[in-house]
C-alpha cells in the first residue's frame, strides 16, 4: 500500500501551480482558470464512470488517480484546502447518508 497521500498531493499541485505554464500541466490549468479546470474535472468524472460500469480495473485505477488529480486542481484554483473538505466529510460521519440528505433538502 502507497504512503502517498490527498495532501501530498495538494502540496505538488500547490508547488507546480507556481511554475510556468509551458512546463507544468498544473501551472497551465490554473492560468486557464476554474472554467477551463472544472471542464477537465468532469470529463475525468465521467471517464470514471465508464470504467466502472465497464468494470475495467485497471481504468477504474487510472481514471479515478486522473480525477482525484483534477478536483485537487479546482479546489486550489477556488481557494478550498483539502482540510475543509475532509472537515466536512468528518463532520457527516456523525449521521447517515440517508439522513443528512433529507437534511438538505429543508
Amino acid at each position: 500500500m502507497s504512503e502517498f497521500t490527498l495532501a501530498d498531493l495538494e502540496r505538488i499541485v500547490a508547488k507546480r501551480a507556481e511554475a510556468s505554464p509551458d512546463e507544468s500541466w498544473t501551472a497551465k490549468l490554473v492560468a486557464a482558470g476554474q472554467p477551463k479546470a472544472a471542464k477537465k474535472l468532469g470529463e475525468e468524472a465521467v471517464e470514471t464512470v465508464i470504467a466502472a460500469i465497464e468494470g475495467e480495473r485497471a481504468a477504474l485505477v487510472s481514471e479515478s488517480a486522473d480525477l482525484l488529480y483534477h478536483l485537487v486542481v479546482v479546489l486550489k484554483i477556488g481557494g478550498v484546502e483539502l482540510a475543509e473538505v475532509m472537515g466536512e466529510l468528518e463532520r457527516r460521519t456523525g449521521q447517515s447518508g440517508i439522513s443528512e440528505k433529507a437534511s438538505r433538502k429543508q
